[in-house]
């Protein structure tokens, strides 16, 4: 029985690529969930892409695409994902941060596609796409995994997950900001007991006060959390384009020291549930 998690993307707000970002990694959030057969895609950044050609190298050909938000860094490898304009495959998408009044996940990812911000409209994409939109806090079944969902503190709205098959669990918590001394009741319910949490690490602590209202926490936060949650295994993520390779290794050091069970995303990491 397999229940992994492969990171695409980690960083946050805009991909970095440069040579100081080999290490941990410049594309943008986007995570392969396989669970034995099935296929479960979190978000939408430029790490798509790669994602795409393992799609069309193991001739994957359906998936379920479930989006935290909307804001550039998680949908801008959407065009580029090549297995949706292939006929014979099928991609499920979903997200819950988007009411009627703003058209749905549908109208959203056709927006940023359409001219003159893109020369290549949604509608020449040719497998199957089926949209849907959820309310955040819903909870729902692909093909056996158990999802659930809350909504998080980010503007414009953002959905959390967690993930559950085989008696394992992980949940990827991205963006969100947390009220200083006041831990997030809804996160704290959702993550009780995980196997692993993905958490949003943009800021150290010394960055956070000057950047409150911009929607993201930081790693000591997320070890709180997972602390009081009793969460075997933190996974920091989402990190600043201005944290390169060096000091990405001194935070993970620091973090390692605080609490062993943290560690920090890369792209092309593969960690399994067990």
């Amino acid at each position: 029985m397999t229940f992994a998690v492969k990171f695409w993307g980690i960083r946050g707000s805009i991909a970095c690529p440069s040579p100081e970002y080999i290490k941990y990694g410049g594309n943008t959030s986007c995570l392969e969930v396989i669970a034995d057969d099935r296929h479960i895609v979190l978000d939408a950044g430029t790490g798509i892409r790669g994602l795409g050609k393992k799609f069309l190298a193991h001739d994957i050909r359906e998936a379920h695409l479930l989006l935290t938000h909307t804001h550039w860094d998680h949908i801008n490898g959407f065009p580029f994902f090549v297995p949706a304009y292939d006929p014979n495959r099928s991609i499920h998408i979903m997200a819950g941060h988007l009411n009627a009044e703003q058209g749905g996940i549908r109208y959203a990812l056709s927006q940023q596609m359409d001219s003159p911000m893109f020369p290549v409209p949604l509608e020449a994409m040719r497998a199957n796409l089926r949209f849907e939109d959820f309310e955040a806090g819903d909870e729902f079944n692909i093909a056996g995994v158990r999802v659930r969902t809350v909504p998080l503190n980010h503007p414009n709205g953002a959905t959390g997950y967690r993930l559950e098959y085989n008696g394992k669990a992980f949940c990827y918590i991205t963006d969100t900001e947390h009220a200083p001394g006041d831990p997030d009741q809804r996160i704290l319910g959702l993550i009780e007991g995980a196997d692993m949490v993905i958490y949003d690490s943009t800021y150290t602590e010394e960055e956070f006060p000057s950047r409150v209202g911009w929607g993201h926490s930081t790693w000591n936060e997320g070890i709180r959390l997972c602390q009081a949650a009793k969460v075997k295994r933190l996974a920091i993520f989402h990190h600043e384009p201005d944290h390169n390779d060096a000091f990405m290794g001194r935070l993970e050091a620091e973090a390692k020291e605080k609490w062993p069970g943290a560690f920090v995303t890369r792209d092309g990491m593969q960690v399994e549930m067990e």
